[in-house]
């Protein structure tokens, strides 16, 4: 639906980008509560486009929205960016702190810079693309059902405790700052689903866990997904899909069934 000046307030913070076919919101100085109630404004407005500039620390954004479907956000938002978010597409131009897309149901989140910890934490559909590196515990049990499966991909390297806990979904790792080995310790641990694509040694992986070669099939998923996250970044996906890869599956879809079960 159309946007126009008359129907929203215009003016403090907000300014419509007729041209650009968006709102913007000039978020400094806002309390993260006066920013989310903005953008749910917006949302019931119909609003489709939302700039965020100059965005310091604020948490939530993108929750519970309904209508907006894209956000360009240019700064760093505080946690839990896109959690519980089922739709927008949301690309951030800066890092992202800790708890980005927490339970995030679907939509995507694209970030230019590095993520902090708990990346996708109990993500159940929806894609995250990190340019950088990302903190401790990215895919934290992460989860699928039936078509919904959850996607993340870095570009960059990872802290301990990648894919901890996974049930589902796909966790791939590329390694693109040339490091033959990552520093992550205990990849894997507690992991019960889905699979991990990795580029470079790790330096610890969980016992659930075991290192295969890609089948025929793994190999033109990954290379899907790799041209998929090399279209976000300007980035040439023949090279990023020519160098060696290995995947990392669980053993067992009960790794603790003897340790909790009678």
């Amino acid at each position: 639906m159309p946007v126009n000046e008359s129907s929203l307030m215009v003016g403090g913070p907000v300014r419509l980008r007729s041209g650009e076919r968006l709102v913007e919101v000039d978020a400094e100085g806002l309390s993260y509560r006066e920013l989310n109630r903005l953008l749910r404004s917006l949302d019931r407005k119909r609003v489709e486009k939302v700039r965020l500039i100059n965005v310091q620390g604020q948490r939530y954004i993108g929750a519970g929205l309904l209508h907006i479907r894209e956000i360009e956000l240019h700064g760093t938002p505080g946690n839990d960016l896109g959690c519980f978010m089922n739709g927008p597409a949301i690309t951030v131009y800066g890092n992202v702190q800790d708890g980005c897309g927490n339970t995030m149901s679907g939509g995507s989140i694209i970030v230019h810079g590095s993520a902090g910890d708990i990346l996708g934490y109990s993500m159940r559909n929806g894609r995250i693309f990190v340019k950088g590196d990302v903190g401790y515990r990215a895919g934290i049990h992460m989860k699928e059902y039936r078509s919904h499966k959850p996607l993340i991909v870095v570009g960059g390297s990872a802290g301990d405790f990648l894919g901890e806990y996974m049930a589902g979904g796909l966790l791939v790792l590329l390694g693109l700052n040339n490091l033959e080995k990552h520093e992550a310790k205990y990849v894997g641990t507690g992991m019960h689903g889905g699979a991990m694509y990795i580029h470079g040694e790790v330096k610890h992986m969980g016992a659930e866990v075991e290192k295969v070669d890609l089948s025929q099939e793994d190999q033109t998923l990954l290379k899907d997904i790799i041209k998929e996250f090399c279209k976000h970044f300007n980035l040439d996906h023949e090279q990023v899909a020519e160098r060696e890869y290995y995947k990392v599956r669980p053993k067992s879809t009960r790794p603790y069934g003897d340790l909790y079960a009678y």
